[in-house]
């Protein structure tokens, strides 16, 4: 008897090294990168894709003008994009007009006109009031704004315009990181229309 609960005193401290090492060894929590550009309406360049070098992907957020522009993304990391209001049959049966996934523990709902916090669009409103994703992304205005919209508790994005259609004097894409449920390092990056 004395040899059996041995035994089960040297298991019980074999389990209770496990465990601990086991608080001790954290799951590996994957780090995306995201590039995030709209309104290129048919341009993209060098600069644009230097800036997109390193991303883990690139998220398009419509007005895409031509497939010409996300092959050339597609070359660089992968692209999930959504057509805008000026993209033709060939953008629209090739990307949606909608993306909702998730990216790490991130709800994410991309769509090019979409509002913004307060004043969402009327073809997403209900859903958006019913099923907040965690982070909502829009084009389409050409404006850079990234708003935090308590009410829901989201985190919305418009990355300005990158194209060189428009009125905006200055083109835009915005860079980030996501892990697990976090949002950060977020930057803007800026290129002087010419």
């Amino acid at each position: 008897m004395f040899t059996e609960i041995r035994k089960l005193n040297e298991v019980t401290q074999g389990f209770l090294k496990i465990f601990n090492l086991a608080k001790v060894i954290k799951a590996p929590v994957n780090l995306l990168r995201i590039s995030l550009l709209s309104d290129t309406h048919s341009h993209i360049d060098d600069k644009v894709l230097k800036l997109c070098n390193g991303s883990d992907e690139i998220w398009h957020a419509g007005d895409i003008g031509d497939l010409a522009v996300t092959d050339k993304l597609q070359n660089v990391a992968p692209v999930r994009a959504v057509y805008g209001n000026i993209d033709g049959s060939q953008i629209r049966s090739t990307w949606p007009l909608h993306q909702r996934f998730m990216a790490e523990n991130v709800d994410v709902w991309i769509t090019h006109i979409g509002g913004y916090p307060g004043r969402y669009a009327p073809r997403v409103k209900d859903a958006i009031n019913q099923d907040p994703p965690k982070l909502f992304i829009t084009g389409h205005s050409h404006i850079l704004k990234v708003v935090n919209d308590k009410k829901l508790d989201l985190l919305h994005m418009n990355p300005g315009a990158i194209g060189m259609y428009g009125l905006h004097q200055v083109r835009t894409l915005l860079r980030f990181s996501i892990e697990g449920n976090r949002i950060f390092d977020l930057e803007v990056a800026e290129i002087p229309r010419k």
